[in-house]
């Protein structure tokens, strides 16, 4: 895996792998090949941001439903 040089901090550390792991998935998905070095520099802009897009909508997603749960759970 490549070295994250981010100045962002995860709340859950545990959660990198967990995020790296959706990452690949949501590549597959699209059809974008990431490098198995991790190196995402010679990716295309276009691609990395749909792949960021389609993540963030998918977590969008499974936090809606967990507070479905637990607003259904609740009454």
């Amino acid at each position: 895996m490549a070295r994250n040089n981010s100045s962002n901090t995860l709340v859950v550390p545990q959660a990198s792998n967990a995020l790296d792991q959706l990452k690949y998935e949501v590549a597959q998905e699209l059809g974008i090949a990431i490098p198995q070095d991790g190196y995402m520099g010679n990716v295309a802009t276009r691609d990395t941001g749909a792949i960021g897009g389609n993540i963030t909508r998918r977590l969008v997603q499974i936090a809606e439903q967990q507070l479905a749960g637990q607003a259904g759970q609740a009454k």
